[in-house]
């Protein structure tokens, strides 16, 4: 970062604000076990999640961007307070605010809804987007397709993650992706959608806390800012409608 600093006078240095997590953050009780599993899935569907709005809380694996927009979703570890945050912060950026009923526990991105090149999505078949969200995408000929099945049926020993972990994939560029060499499946379609799959070996590293997309960053990026979805319509996930009107 330091030397990004000193050889690039665009190259901006930030953080963003740290929570307090008092007890104000979140919701007493949230995660009592007799809640059951349907009554959970109401309430992501309701967007009744464990954050309160009373501090922007975030993390960086709920926030995808592709070019001039960014598409955070909405869940237990990233709230409405924390979009805004981003839409003030970046005020050329579009921010929309995505969610998937489909899913009990909605924390992080990156096993749901995950980019592969300009105008092609894989999303995970339990948490499909909603058809309301997927406007944006389809007015500018967006592929959104189910993504394949993950080749285990449990995680492994100790990793709290869930068997998508599968998706949970690397892409370098429009052709090239990295994918967890056991999830034979899921290289098998990135192999039918056109893409060159590099299998890497990470299985072992899930219980400290994720795959591929979880333990990387990209920090310096080549080329332009495209506009991806220059085709606007009325769009329910913007956190800021009325920036763009």
């Amino acid at each position: 970062m330091e030397q990004y600093f000193e050889e690039d006078p665009a190259f901006k240095w930030t953080q963003a604000p740290r929570p307090r997590l008092t007890d104000k953050s979140y919701k007493h009780n949230y995660y009592d076990e007799k809640i059951s599993l349907e009554e959970r899935l109401v309430r992501t569907a309701n967007k009744d999640f464990v954050t309160t709005e009373v501090e922007p809380m975030w993390d960086a694996a709920d926030v995808m961007r592709m070019g001039r927009d960014l598409f955070i979703q909405h869940g237990l570890t990233t709230n409405r307070a924390a979009m805004d945050w981003f839409q003030r912060y970046y005020p050329d950026l579009r921010v929309h605010a995505v969610n998937f009923p489909g899913d009990p526990y909605p924390i992080h991105i990156d096993a749901t809804f995950v980019p592969l090149r300009p105008g092609l999505i894989i999303n995970n078949p339990h948490r499909p987007l909603p058809a309301e969200q997927r406007a944006i995408f389809e007015a500018n000929d967006w592929q959104i397709v189910e993504a394949a099945q993950p080749a285990h049926t449990e995680p492994p020993a100790l990793c709290y993650s869930s068997v998508w972990l599968s998706m949970n994939c690397l892409v370098l560029d429009p052709k090239t992706v990295v994918v967890e060499a056991s999830e034979v499946y899921q290289q098998e379609q990135m192999d039918k959608l056109g893409m060159n799959v590099i299998p890497c070996d990470l299985r072992d590293a899930y219980p400290f806390g994720g795959g591929l997309h979880c333990c990387t960053a990209d920090v310096y990026r080549e080329g332009g800012c495209e506009d991806y979805f220059p085709n606007r319509v009325a769009d329910p996930t913007l956190v800021r409608p009325e920036m763009w009107d």
